[in-house]
């Protein structure tokens, strides 16, 4: 099985995970970039008004095909309760390629399953695995457990 592991992370928090899962399932990963600067205050601040307004935004050329894939595993930060922009955009330029998805999120305290529901919406796929993490578990270290059981699951579900 040919799996992807896609993500975009702003502080480093969803690439860590997205590095430990490629890393576990010796898979492709690739890095979603915007074009738009999101650091510092005024990124922070712009990327809560964005993800609020569920705007898109301009994200460089991926060099992956998500068609080529059997598995995309999409990983996002939750910006304001919602679906980080460039992840946004990213679902809504490759959802058509998608055979099988499964998503991840490091979140402060934002509820995940309201955004692994619009993921889903956009993505027009039930993921066949979720994994939600919190930034504090990441930073902690605390975040292998949960990793391998997503990882677990990931695989009892493409064997059926």
């Amino acid at each position: 099985m040919k799996i992807l592991v896609v993500f975009y992370s702003r502080s480093g928090r969803t690439k860590k995970i997205a590095k430990v899962i490629s890393d576990i399932l010796k898979c492709d990963r690739e890095e979603v970039f915007d074009i738009k600067s999101r650091e510092g205050v005024v990124g922070f601040l712009s990327a809560g008004t964005d993800a609020n307004l569920r705007r898109l935004t301009a994200i460089k050329e991926i060099k992956n095909n998500p068609s080529l894939y059997d598995l995309v595993i999409i990983g996002t930060p939750i910006w304001s309760a919602n679906i980080s922009t460039p992840i946004r955009t990213y679902l809504s330029l490759h959802k058509e390629g998608f055979k099988n998805v499964a998503f991840f999120c490091t979140r402060l305290g934002s509820d995940a399953e309201k955004v692994f529901a619009d993921m889903k919406n956009l993505s027009q796929k039930t993921p066949i695995a979720l994994l939600k993490l919190t930034s504090r578990e990441v930073n902690r270290g605390q975040y292998l457990q949960k990793v391998k059981e997503f990882i677990k699951n990931l695989k009892e579900e493409t064997v059926k």
